[in-house]
């Protein structure tokens, strides 16, 4: 088969994609990818002319694939039926499809994947080759593929899934080539993107990981490849692209002591880059030996949520059981480590108020934090927290108002029109008031302006040149030379955040 991946854009390496490509291309399948923010996928799908067209989909960014699949069927499917060939077969998979999977009832989609990918997806173009050699017009297959939802004439049939991936070592090396060959700014940066495990055992409300595990019950949470497969990997990039540093983007890295014993010993013998890694502040508390873990091993930078400093929305809505107090020592024990400590944060959260947000300011810069992200409650469809908001009618509109980009705008039921316009402004000074707390006065004075766009603009413009700053020189502190410097900026001031 010939499988099509289309983005619409690229701003780091998407791991699902990267995996699924590399099973497909090791059983014999042919696999390509189309960005639309760098050419037209229109016409690049009919030069390529796929049997497959595959999404990976968050929510917000629904509509636009909904739309961008329409037109690329609309554009092959009659050369195609010329030719005597079956309809390009489109199939959704990722985050929005497993917890929305009736977007299965869409114009133009023939399969949604719930769950992981990679089996799902090779069976599925394993069969349709079975199908395509049979010289039918149509497809005819078997619809009994678990993780698949199909359509077929207008009837829908749902499978289950099969069991997750345990031995995540068994997987061939990611087809990074696939996206730096055709997303130069990313094969070219120092800064590379690697998942270690998947999975975490914490039921944030707000998370995908505890509807994840409705679908996948009597699973263990969190699997992991073993530390020789990650470094053989971290080798390979290295050898063929620039790296200066690796981003390790598991929901969680310090899970087991052990893997990071063996990791503290390995890493800086046969690698010895710096790494970022997420962890959990209440974590680092209960065993602070997984600092000195991380620090033995080479990272730089540690992420942690802190999310909101009230005690009642943490632990009674986020489900988030840990205290103000270990988050401040937590953040005290990795900066006393010598590392950088990046922080999320969520405003906007239901019920919270404009004191709850500020209050979260402040406990940020108690906890030393180097760069807080902040972003606005989005519900998002399947966790626990989106079925609240609109259990208690929070929410205006539905799930595909959502914004493509959690630091867009609001979708929630606010006290008053001011009060949201109060924490999406509060959203891009957020990190200032961390940076330099004396600032908060005026920072109160300015989150009570209009929303004009001249203010939104200016507010957009502090938020990313702070933030360039910071990631420049902490977050990811990594010495490109000046031309490089230039590329990075231009790509960074390009991403939508």
């Amino acid at each position: 088969m010939r499988v099509l991946f289309v983005a619409q854009e690229i701003s780091y390496e998407p791991q699902g994609i990267m995996s699924m490509s590399a099973v497909l291309k090791k059983a014999g399948h042919e696999v390509a990818l189309t960005v639309a923010s760098r050419e037209d996928p229109t016409a690049y799908a009919r030069a390529y002319d796929p049997d497959i067209l595959g999404y990976s989909v968050m929510t917000g960014s629904q509509r636009g694939y909904l739309e961008l699949n329409l037109r690329i069927r609309e554009a092959l499917n009659p050369s195609r039926v010329a030719a005597q060939k079956p309809p390009v077969f489109s199939v959704f998979g990722g985050p929005h499809p497993t917890f929305f999977p009736d977007m299965i009832d869409e114009p133009g989609v023939d399969g949604v994947c719930l769950g992981e990918g990679e089996e799902a997806l090779l069976d599925l173009a394993n069969e349709l080759a079975r199908a395509h050699t049979d010289g039918a017009a149509s497809w005819q297959f078997r619809l009994n593929i678990p993780n698949w939802w199909f359509k077929v004439n207008g009837e829908v049939t749902k499978n289950a899934v099969r069991a997750l991936i345990h031995n995540l070592s068994e997987l061939p090396q990611s087809d990074r080539a696939l996206i730096y060959d055709k997303v130069p700014s990313v094969a070219g940066s120092g800064i590379k993107h690697f998942m270690s495990s998947r999975g975490c055992p914490y039921n944030c409300t707000y998370c995908f990981n505890h509807a994840y595990y409705q679908l996948y019950q009597h699973e263990r949470r969190g699997y992991q490849r073993t530390v020789d497969d990650v470094i053989d990997e971290v080798k390979m990039v290295r050898a063929r692209w620039p790296l200066e540093q690796v981003i390790f983007v598991d929901d969680l890295f310090i899970l087991r002591n052990e893997w990071l014993e063996e990791l503290a010993v390995k890493w800086p013998a046969q690698v010895g880059l710096p790494f970022f890694c997420n962890v959990r502040a209440n974590m680092l508390v209960k065993d602070p030996h997984k600092v000195e873990l991380l620090k033995r091993a080479g990272c730089c930078t540690v992420s942690m949520g802190i999310e909101t400093a009230s005690d009642r929305i943490r632990v009674d809505l986020l489900k988030r059981r840990m205290s103000c107090e270990e988050i401040v020592q937590a953040g005290r024990l990795v900066r006393g480590a010598g590392m950088h400590l990046t922080a999320t944060n969520i405003l906007g959260l239901p019920t919270s108020t404009i004191e709850d947000e500020l209050d979260t300011m402040r406990l940020n810069a108690q906890a030393q934090v180097s760069y807080a992200y902040t972003f606005l409650f989005q519900p998002y469809p399947g966790t626990e927290l989106a079925q609240y908001a609109q259990d208690h009618d929070l929410m205006v509109g539905s799930f595909d108002d959502i914004s493509e980009i959690a630091w867009d705008h609001s979708i929630l039921v606010f006290e008053s029109e001011e009060a949201k316009s109060q924490v999406e402004h509060l959203q891009r000074l957020f990190a200032i008031g961390v940076e330099w707390p004396w600032l908060e006065p005026a920072i109160r004075r300015m989150i009570k302006l209009p929303h004009y766009r001249v203010i939104d603009v200016l507010f957009w413009w502090v938020h990313k040149l702070h933030k360039g700053f910071a990631i420049y020189t902490r977050v990811h502190p990594v010495k490109p030379s000046p031309r490089e410097l230039l590329k990075t900026a231009r790509h960074f001031m390009r991403i939508k955040s």
